[in-house]
């Protein structure tokens, strides 16, 4: 099981811990079944930037990047060493805990 404390850049968005997260499911899926806006606009395949987040702490517990989501990356508002794609950030067996950022979702047009 997986603590994940997640942080926000948008303005009035406090900090949340998600707690008892079980493994084998993307940090994209983890956010939107706890209630957390976090964009998709491919659909979770790899193919756009918009599910960007930050990892901190917890890189360990996640599936590898791949060249094809470090090309995604580089297309993401203000990537950074630590930039990481949701639909990407799957959770390996076991347990741990994770720290993300998730960037302002307003940046995106239709919000």
């Amino acid at each position: 099981m997986y603590t994940i404390h997640v942080k926000f850049e948008q303005k009035g968005l406090e900090p949340v811990t998600l707690t008892n997260i079980e493994p084998d499911q993307s940090l994209l899926e983890v956010c939107l079944d706890n209630g957390i806006e976090l964009h998709h606009n491919c659909g979770a395949v790899c193919a756009c930037s918009t599910c960007h987040m930050y990892v901190h702490t917890g890189m360990e517990h996640l599936e590898e990047l791949s060249d094809r989501e470090e090309d995604f990356i580089d297309r993401a508002v203000n990537p950074r060493i630590n930039s990481r794609l949701g639909c990407q950030c799957v959770l390996q067996n076991g347990s741990g805990s994770i720290e993300i950022t998730l960037p302002d979702q307003t940046q995106f047009l239709g919000e």
